[in-house]
């Protein structure tokens, strides 16, 4: 028995130090010297301090921002640590009832805005974490923002447009807008 479980031993050793050690260190080696930002969560420092990551949505609750597309983690909006989404079915009364309550407050929020609301800034991601909303999403908000702050419209899409990407490689995903680098653009533009 001895003779069988020896090399077992072995290879069980092996697999260990090469999968668990070695591969390892040498992904995160090649992310590292290839990647350094990416590696790192893709951090955005400004003046020096951490503002977020570009790849995990944070909620703005200030009208003169762009707002992002809603959280589904729970029981903190935006916790990395908790991604999911709602697991609520298009049917569910709970479902309804939170879109009608977004759906509120953003008319609320500009009440002379009769434009059709995207869907992306009424219902969460599949991650509950999407840092994007689609460029019809910030242009719907761009009315609200531009009056606020006493930028012109056309200024605010223009920095709308600055800011959406197009599609990966030109045919994966949607275009989309980064709300935490588009709000970081639109302050550095109001102070100027």
């Amino acid at each position: 028995m001895l003779k069988e479980l020896k090399p077992a031993l072995l290879v069980l050793a092996l697999m260990t130090v090469l999968t668990g050690v070695a591969y390892p260190l040498l992904v995160t080696g090649i992310a590292q010297g290839l990647f350094p930002g990416q590696a790192n969560g893709s951090l955005i420092e400004q003046d020096g301090k951490l503002v977020g990551s570009a790849l995990v949505g944070q909620p703005f609750a200030d009208p003169k921002h762009f707002w992002s597309r809603p959280s589904a983690t729970g029981p903190v909006p935006y916790n990395a640590g908790a991604s999911s989404g709602s697991n609520l079915g298009p049917l569910n009364p709970a479902l309804e009832e939170a879109v009608k309550a977004r759906i509120d407050a953003l008319k609320a929020t500009d009440p002379t805005n009769t434009a059709p609301i995207p869907v992306d800034l009424v219902t969460a991601s599949g991650s509950g974490l999407d840092p994007h909303i689609s460029p019809a999403a910030a242009r719907w908000q761009a009315p609200r923002i531009a009056r606020l702050r006493g930028l012109s419209e056309a200024d605010v899409a223009r920095l709308i447009d600055d800011h959406t990407k197009g599609r990966q490689l030109g045919l994966l995903g949607e275009p989309r807008v980064n709300v935490l680098t588009l709000n970081l653009a639109l302050d550095r533009l109001a102070k100027s």
